[in-house]
Parts: structure tokens; sequence; C-alpha cells
């Protein structure tokens, strides 16, 4: 009988929790009081103000600002507008009217009438000064016309100062269309587009390798390259997702100045320059453009007209690259005479890429698939426009100025041309004399 107490006992002591004190029990924290519309409404109040403050500013003096800084202002404010509409809708309708923005003329309209055609806001503004603005719209005006009968005409100098804002600075449709008067987002698109078909329509003759091949043999003849028509070179332009391999390459020929004397583009990503070159209409062009002109007698032998390649290329008979395993710095031989002037050359089409992108820095973003398709062709109109920059003498700020190399592509591993090869030690045989003199 004692032990069964015993075990009882312990049975009820093991299948009973005591009790916590008083001060261990978990306190409740306090639920916020919700607040109500007139609590929020000096908040509100407050918010708005210093959304409309910067917005009355972006409304009448924004042409005061450099266009980066600008857009960087505008795209703050939608941003704090949007978060204070989402609080607005949390208060009863009508509790807080908000007043409409005052009316403005459009920042072109006053971007024109404030700055003289010397300011250097245009080039600030569009990459170009007022006289080469002036200059490319008499050249476009004609492409460029609407239909004066359309309920919203957009006039042809509206179109292109639209174009080249977004092409120069990135700037989103809707921040274009508020700025140049346009009624909408898709508005500036369709103007957008507009005016690159105007460009790569007449503006198409500046790509100048056939019909003004004997200027273009001079000036290389001034970089110590005699008989050379052009430095071959290769640039990606991101595209988003893995359909075109995450990039379109352009090819791009340009000539001692820089100008792109033909491009190719809307390669796919994954493919190597040596795949590209081929199919190209400048490699079934070339024999004959480059055919046309006299071989030249030179200390080596006679030298065809010839192309420039980077080591990304096949050695062709009328594509040169440099020679392989060469410190061009530490060795005086005939190929390292050929690799150094043949890098000078091949900084020529580097540089004119970095252009590109330094001064139209919408081709610097990443353009989304369902846009890709557009890439090219937009690619195409900027090699233009840099081309009609260079004809017209309008500089690069040396601060935005770039070089960019083939640092993407891998060095060709085939076999080099027969032809190519002795071509080349030709003029390696000529620099290297000339060098040594």
């Amino acid at each position: 009988m004692v032990g069964g107490n015993k075990r009882r006992s312990a049975a009820a002591t093991t299948s009973s929790s005591p009790l916590p004190p008083p001060s261990a029990a978990k306190k409740r924290k306090p639920q916020p009081t919700p607040f109500t519309s007139e609590e929020l409404m000096p908040l509100l109040r407050l918010l708005a103000s210093a959304i409309s403050g910067p917005l009355r500013f972006l409304s009448s003096a924004d042409h005061l600002l450099l266009p980066s800084q600008s857009l960087s202002l505008d795209s703050s404010i939608e941003s704090a507008a949007f978060s204070l509409s989402g609080l607005l809708s949390l208060l009863p309708p009508d509790s807080f009217p908000l007043d409409p923005p005052p009316p403005h003329s459009p920042w072109f309209s006053r971007f024109v009438a404030a700055f003289p055609a010397d300011d250097r806001r245009w080039v600030e503004s569009f990459r170009m000064s007022k006289l080469s603005f002036d200059g490319l719209l008499q050249s476009l005006s004609h492409s460029l016309q609407s239909d004066p009968s359309a309920a919203a005409a957009v006039p042809p100098d509206v179109k292109l100062g639209a174009a080249l804002f977004r092409l120069a600075h990135a700037a989103p449709y809707r921040a274009v269309a508020w700025r140049f008067g346009l009624p909408s987002p898709d508005a500036a698109c369709r103007a957008f587009y507009e005016v690159c078909k105007a460009i790569t329509d007449r503006l198409v003759s500046l790509f100048e390798l056939s019909s003004d091949l004997r200027r273009v043999v001079r000036g290389f003849e001034q970089l110590s390259l005699p008989n050379c028509c052009g430095v071959l070179g290769f640039a990606r332009f991101a595209v988003e997702g893995p359909s075109r391999g995450g990039s379109v390459i352009a090819q791009g020929l340009v000539d001692s100045e820089g100008r792109f004397l033909d491009v190719s583009v809307g390669w796919h990503g994954s493919m190597l320059p040596a795949q590209i070159i081929t199919r190209t209409k400048l490699y079934k062009a070339q024999a004959l453009v480059l055919g046309l002109g006299s071989p030249m007698e030179l200390n080596g032998g006679s030298v065809p007209q010839y192309l420039l390649g980077g080591s990304c290329c096949p050695l062709l008979p009328r594509l040169l690259t440099p020679f392989r395993g060469v410190d061009s710095s530490l060795n005086s031989s005939k190929a390292a005479s050929f690799n150094n002037v043949h890098a000078r050359g091949m900084e020529l089409v580097y540089r004119s890429f970095g252009k590109l992108r330094a001064r139209w820095q919408l081709l610097q973003t990443s353009w989304k698939k369902e846009c890709a398709d557009a890439l090219p062709y937009v690619i195409v109109a900027s090699c233009l426009l840099h081309n009609f920059l260079v004809k017209c003498g309008e500089p690069m700020d040396d601060e935005i100025e770039t070089s960019m190399g083939e640092l993407d592509f891998p060095d060709f591993e085939g076999k080099g041309d027969e032809d190519g090869e002795r071509i080349r030690e030709m003029l390696a045989s000529h620099l290297s004399l000339v060098s040594s003199e």
C-alpha cells in the first residue's frame, strides 16, 4: 500500500504543469492606434508641399540644369509622388483635394528661347552645337514633316530634339514626352524611331568606303600604313535575356579620322568575329571595292589595298592581323615594328566605338528583349550621327571620351591565310626599314 501511494503521487506530479509566477507571464505589446484622417492631414500637406516645390521648378526653370540633373530630379519627384498617392488612397474620397499642376511651356521651347546658338548647353543637351543641330535638321526635315491636317502634328525640330535627347541621355519616353510637349510616351517613341529612320535613309552616304576611297588611303598614309583602306573592329551591346546570347555584336570599319566606313549590326552575342566576318556584305564587297585600287610598291615588295583587323580576326589576304607571340615593347624585329603600327591603327576603331557609347548613352543600357529587334537600327543611326559630327568638326569632351578594346573576344586560333602572311611580311619589312631610317 505504501508503494502504491508513492506511484500515484509521482504520476500526479508529472501529469500537471506548475503555473508560472505572475512576473514571468508574457506581456502583450500595445497595439498602435491608427491615425485618423485629421491627424494625417498636416503630414500629407507637408509632403505634398515638398513635392510641388521641385515640380514647379521643373515646370519653369529646369532648362537651367544639366540634363543629368534634370532627369535625376524628375525621377525623384515621380517616386515621391507615387508614394504620396498610395497614402492618399487610404483617406476618404475628396478629403485631400490636390491642385492641378501649373501650366507650363515645354522644356524644349524654354531652352531654345533661353540659350543662343553659341551656348555650351546645346552640346550638353544634344551632343552637338546649335549650328550642327540646324544643319542636321535641314538634312532630315523633309522626312520629318507631319501631316498638317493631323490633330497633333509635331514640328520636325521637336522630333529631332526629342530623339537626340533620348539617345544622348537614355531618357525614358515619359520624360522625353514631358520635356518636348508630346502628348504621350507613345508619341515620343514614334518620334524617336521616325528620326532614326530618317537618319538611316538620308545620311547613308556618310558611309564612304566605296565613294571616297582615295581620301581614306591618304589618311592612313599619314599613320605609316601605306595602301590601308580601314580598320575593322567589334563591339557588344547588351540585351536582356538569353535569346541573343545577352548581347548583339556590331562590326565596324573606320578610317584614319575615326569615321565609320561600313557597319554590320545585329549578330548573335555568342558568335565569334571569325564567324561574322565571312557572313557580312563587307567581306563580299571588299574584293571588288579594294581590288579597284592599284597595288603599292614598297621596299618589301608590292602590297595591295588591305584592311587591319584585331587578333580576334583571321588573317586573310586583305585583312591583316598582328603577329602572334611578339612583345612589341622589348623586340625591335620587323614583326614588332609591324605590331606597333598595327596597334596604333586598331586604337582608331576602339576609340570610335568608345565615343559612340559615350556620346549616345542609350547604347550603354541593357535593352529589353522585346525591343532588341530595334537595337541594330538605332546603332546604325548612331554611327551615321557620329560621322555627321566628325564631318562637322564637333569635338568630344575629354571627360566623356573613352577607348575600349576587344576584351570580350578571344584571339583567333586558326591558321592564317598564306597570301595574307606574305602580304603582312612585305608590309612588316617596309615598316622595319622606315623605322630604322
